[in-house]
């Protein structure tokens, strides 16, 4: 199955999260059977795809292409230098700016 690649990184943050799409439901209050079309097909609406990042302690965010790959180096870099446990908010302090 060829996925679209927000609905395989919300499937494998999910993952990551070791939450079944059963647990989804108490987070953002769906349907297993809604929430897994969305995963499995699903086109959702904007405020859906934000809904459900939340729940899964992830944020929404528009890069620039020509930043992209700058984002993803980041991104990387911080995940070697600490592996937060999965639940916590891998965003926290990416992008703050110094004091």
């Amino acid at each position: 199955m060829n996925r679209k690649p927000v609905l395989e990184q919300i499937l494998q943050r999910r993952r990551q999260l070791r939450l079944t799409q059963e647990d989804m439901q108490s987070r953002i209050g769906m349907t297993r059977q809604q929430y897994q079309r969305l995963e499995r097909e699903g086109n959702p609406r904007l405020d859906t795809l934000s809904l459900v990042a939340e729940g899964l302690n992830a944020e929404l965010m528009l890069i620039p292409r020509e930043k992209r790959l700058a984002v993803q180096r980041l991104l990387k870099e911080a995940d070697h230098e600490a592996n937060p446990p999965a639940d916590e908010n891998p965003w926290h302090g990416l992008l703050d700016e110094e004091s």
